[in-house]
């Protein structure tokens, strides 16, 4: 069943393939079909510029599925796969039709327990390995904990990695900027420290960060001015869908709009002088993943809006942008969305997004494109 819930509407139809009017959207009629399935535990996906895509299977396997063929990619770098960890994103390079290079995130085996990892390799020709790997960035110290990895990566238009990394359980790391924990980073390309972060030259900061006071972002990506959103899990409550800025204290965990999951009150309250707030947020939990803001031409109606996956309810909710507010308008429900870890914008406008509780890539596109 596909249900588009709506401040308006109320819509439903009956099969995957069905045509569903969106009264919030112009009329735009959609389908939803599956592209990948049989799927272990995915977690991002990637669509190839001459065709075809790739997927990461938490577990440690990278995926690369063309023409109905998925091929195992050798040369994937040795993950901590425990918990939370794993393999997790894959993003091309902007310039990946010239380099075929592409960046991964993943938990790696550190002194002390692991760690949010970055590396970037080549794609062979034939899509069979990865050549020339490189840890270019590893989130330090270490934590024994199995939770809060981040971690998605996004490529800036100057060309700069943004990464998130959550704050591995440990809560009141997210306000040490001693460590990584909780934070967004910037690195150049060969991992490098860009000479304009925030905090590059303060002494026990780690240079790489560019925002912190997060608690664990699992969606990000850029809208067309090349500004960075991010969807943040809370606790019970208080999910956050953010405006990510240059220095910004995200207040985790003095401020927030949840509880601790014992119900009690986290820190200080909603609020506190020198701290972010929140663009928009969810209570109860909605459990964010997968972050798009979206620039097709597919759905003309949908450009600029923000699309963020939810792994507890269910559904796709769809945003509208306005300046630096943006409103929740609608949640895609359907059979498929089970559990939405990642949602991306194929080159030709479609949208797909996995469900890990089918374990299957699917396919949004507007009827008749």
């Amino acid at each position: 069943m596909i249900h588009f819930r709506t401040a308006s509407s109320y819509v439903l139809a009956a099969c995957l393939s069905a045509l569903v009017p969106l009264q919030a959207a112009g009329q735009t009629e959609v389908s939803i079909t599956p592209v990948v399935q049989g799927l272990d535990t995915p977690w991002a996906v990637a669509a190839l510029p001459a065709g075809g895509m790739l997927i990461t299977e938490r577990g440690g396997a990278l995926l690369h599925v063309k023409d109905g063929a998925s091929t195992a990619v050798d040369g994937v770098p040795e993950v901590h796969a425990r918990g939370q960890g794993g393999l997790l994103d894959v993003t091309l390079a902007q310039d990946f039709a010239a380099t075929r290079e592409i960046f991964l995130t993943y938990s790696k085996r550190q002194a002390g327990g692991a760690g949010t990892a970055l590396a970037v390799a080549r794609l062979s020709d034939d899509g069979s390995q990865l050549e020339d790997l490189r840890v270019i960035f590893e989130s330090a110290p270490g934590s024994s904990g199995g939770r809060h990895f981040g971690s998605r990566v996004v490529e800036a238009p100057d060309g700069t990695l943004f990464l998130t990394i959550g704050d591995r359980g440990d809560r009141p790391s997210a306000q040490d900027r001693s460590n990584h924990n909780g934070t967004v980073v910037r690195v150049n390309r060969d991992g490098s420290v860009p000479g304009d972060n925030p905090f590059v030259g303060q002494q026990g900061i780690q240079p790489e960060i560019w925002s912190f006071g997060h608690r664990n972002q699992q969606g990000a990506g850029l809208d067309a001015s090349g500004q960075l959103w991010t969807s943040e899990h809370g606790a019970r409550g208080g999910d956050e869908l953010n405006r990510v800025q240059k220095g910004a204290n995200f207040g985790w965990p003095v401020i927030s709009y949840g509880r601790h999951y014992s119900g009690l009150k986290i820190g200080e309250g909603t609020s506190k002088e020198g701290m972010e707030q929140p663009v928009h947020y969810w209570d109860p939990s909605m459990a964010p993943s997968g972050l798009l803001v979206y620039q097709g031409d597919m759905f003309p109606d949908w450009r600029g809006d923000i699309f963020v996956g939810s792994l507890k309810f269910d559904y796709i909710a769809r945003l509208e942008v306005s300046g630096d507010s943006a409103r929740e308008v609608e949640q895609i429900e359907t059979d498929q969305t089970s559990r939405v870890r990642d949602i991306i914008e194929a080159p030709d406008g479609s949208i797909l997004f996995i469900s890990v509780g089918d374990g299957v890539v699917y396919r949004m596109t507007r009827t008749g494109a």
